[in-house]
């Protein structure tokens, strides 16, 4: 019932679907000077933002009502198997790799996602022809789960669909902590009270919090009173 709703896009539900994805993808998804994602967000009448930070992962959510997500996510998918075809011609690989993407799902609907049994996950792959991965832990640091989903782009596509009723029809339970990607580790170092980052040649005096938490740590450095002798750490 549920789903015929969705496919007819009669379901005009907003929602928010979270997708994790390399510093590679992502660059994919923006296009030379954002042409790409311009066009993306045009097209599907979807909001498409995208995490800032140099980190090697960001994060990519997609607002709107369901038919808007899904042509979001068609497009993307479409653009991840050019970009496969493409990486194919200057290579030896002879067949060719699936079409991969990471959805980041708020733990508490992952019970729903996978069934009873694995009952849903295993009628969302007969059904879609996709291969659905439930990541067993959450992500750092959040109460979300990693759903890895691959396949031909129109098998994406129904899949897609699919988890969207699952995600409408059981929302999350309390709260949800987001995942937040970690920046690139750069070389931290520090002098004089600040903390500066190695970039290339140079050092760059880096973000406050730091900077903070170094200060905070030197005062938490048990610093012995001389004459006394220093007590034994187990």
């Amino acid at each position: 019932e549920m789903e015929s709703k969705v496919s007819e896009g009669g379901l005009n539900v907003t929602l928010t679907i979270r997708l994790l994805m390399h510093g590679k993808e992502v660059g994919s998804i923006i296009g030379k000077k954002g042409e790409t994602v311009k066009k993306m967000r045009e097209e599907s009448g979807a909001r498409i933002n995208i995490s800032e930070g140099n980190c090697p992962e960001r994060i990519v959510t997609i607002t709107g009502p369901t038919d808007a997500i899904f042509k979001a996510f068609a497009m993307i998918a479409y653009k991840f198997e050019e970009d496969i075809t493409n990486s194919m011609s200057n290579s030896t690989a002879t067949s060719k790799p699936p079409v991969t993407l990471r959805l980041v799902v708020p733990a508490s609907q992952c019970g729903s996602l996978i069934g009873k049994g694995g009952s849903k996950i295993k009628e969302i792959r007969e059904s879609t022809g996709a291969q659905v991965q439930v990541a067993g832990d959450m992500l750092p640091n959040s109460t979300e789960r990693a759903v890895t989903i691959s396949g031909t782009p129109d098998a994406i596509i129904q899949c897609v669909k699919q988890i969207c009723v699952v995600m409408l029809e059981s929302p999350p339970k309390g709260a949800t902590i987001p995942y937040r990607p970690k920046p690139a580790s750069t070389p931290v170092i520090f002098a004089g009270g600040q903390a500066y980052t190695i970039q290339g040649q140079y050092a760059i005096p880096h973000p406050d919090q730091l900077t903070k938490l170094h200060q905070l740590a030197m005062q938490q450095t048990p610093f012995t009173p001389l004459g006394q002798t220093t007590p034994a750490f187990p």
